[in-house]
């Protein structure tokens, strides 16, 4: 495979990175693993940064242009991702909402939901979650307790969710609840479009070991939803969440993204702290770096492949998951490389705004939940041997159960 740009593609490049030139005063720029002090205050200016990238037709690269997005390819999708790498432009804060919620709602919305949902979605003027996972079932999906009933026109959800993303900043969410309990657990699901300032829903914030609250609880008591916020039929939320769980694979990892930060960023940590240790922790850290890099480049370009089959038709699939799996050991082996390179810097603890030493330990403390977003490594592994490897399914109780799903990145 070719890794260098087509002329069409280095054209592309440069009008990407000319339209970040021109536009870069309103932009957030920020390293990876670097926050700023006030958690709001980054959240307004990481909504702005994706409204102004939006109009700039940075966001939404791959969506249909009858769906607001640019109708381009997602070897373009990468190359933004590249290019705002590159500008020190963080991840866009309604990354769920593009890659996982927007998908869903698109396939399996009305035209009104498309009308009322997608344009604000691209512009961050909504910031999106999703609501899957629970405390009781974890990545079993399938045996989830959150409950709607009908009550006329509308639907009176009871229940409680977790490890759900951004639902702190969230004005919407893709809700997954059981509506029928009498059927077996895959065919009584139903999904939702669930507003998160409706009456009954609230938002706990869970504290990470890297001091972070990137992940949540979120409680529904008697969460009224319209029936015409409901996407799909009654009983067919399983089929509807298979659409947000193939987008999620590829959005979480499956394209050979960073999952935290770079090798390139790891280069230059090496450049500037390796002659500084002593000769016996520089052969471990040479060869803490070697690993690291092989994993992070092997997966990065691993998932350009996917990219690329699945721009000329193919269709996010299992082999997703494996992209997954990569991601995060690549992921834990740059996190662990980095922490060695600062040496004694490294047994002292950081806060938010601390020098480049923090953002190493911060991102490794952050990691273990990447590990559980987008599905457990456990899960994974089940999923690859199964459908990948065509391995035998381990024995199963459910005979309704047709593979190890996750709601996991909620």
């Amino acid at each position: 495979m070719d890794f260098d740009d087509t002329p069409d593609e280095a054209a592309y490049r440069a009008r990407v990175r000319a339209a970040l030139a021109e536009h870069a005063d309103e932009l957030v720029h920020l390293d990876a693993g670097e926050e700023a002090a006030d958690p709001r205050e980054q959240e307004q200016a990481l909504r702005r940064t994706q409204r102004v990238l939006a109009e700039a037709g940075l966001v939404g690269v791959a969506w249909a242009a009858e769906h607001g997005g640019q109708g381009g390819s997602l070897a373009q999708q990468a190359i933004v991702g590249q290019e705002l790498a590159r500008a020190r432009v963080p991840s866009l804060i309604n990354h769920i909402g593009i890659g996982m919620c927007g998908p869903t709602v698109i396939a399996h919305g009305t035209p009104e939901q498309h009308e009322r949902y997608l344009a604000r979605l691209l512009r961050a003027d909504d910031v999106w979650c999703q609501l899957f996972s629970e405390p009781a079932s974890g990545s079993d999906l399938a045996a989830l307790r959150t409950t709607a009933v009908r009550d006329g026109e509308d639907w009176v959800v009871n229940g409680q969710k977790v490890w759900t993303t951004l639902a702190h900043v969230a004005d919407f969410g893709i809700l997954l609840a059981r509506t029928d309990p009498g059927r077996p657990k895959h065919a009584g699901l139903t999904m939702f479009v669930l507003d998160m300032h409706a009456p009954g829903v609230t938002v706990r914030p869970l504290r990470q070991m890297g001091g972070q609250s990137d992940f949540n609880e979120v409680f529904l008591d008697d969460v009224r939803i319209p029936d015409g916020e409901r996407l799909g039929e009654p009983g067919e939320g399983w089929r509807v969440a298979l659409t947000t769980l193939l987008n999620e694979r590829v959005a979480v990892g499956g394209g050979g993204n960073d999952l935290g930060l770079s090798v390139e960023a790891l280069a230059r940590l090496a450049a500037d702290r390796l002659p500084g240790l002593p000769a016996d922790r520089q052969v471990l850290a040479r060869q803490a770096l070697g690993r690291a890099a092989v994993a992070a480049l092997a997966n990065r370009y691993t998932g350009y492949r996917r990219l690329t089959a699945i721009s000329q038709g193919g269709l996010p699939g299992p082999e997703a998951s494996a992209g997954k799996l990569a991601g995060t050991a690549a992921a834990k082996l740059v996190a662990d490389a980095g922490v060695r390179l600062l040496g004694d810097d490294a047994v002292f603890a950081v806060g938010p705004g601390d020098d480049d030493a923090g953002r190493w330990q911060r991102n490794q403390a952050w990691l273990p939940g990447i590990a559980i977003a987008g599905g457990t490594d456990e899960v994974l592994r089940n999923i690859v041997g199964e459908r990948v490897l065509g391995l035998p399914p381990e024995p199963r109780e459910d005979k309704h159960r047709p593979f190890h799903a996750t709601g996991s990145r909620a």
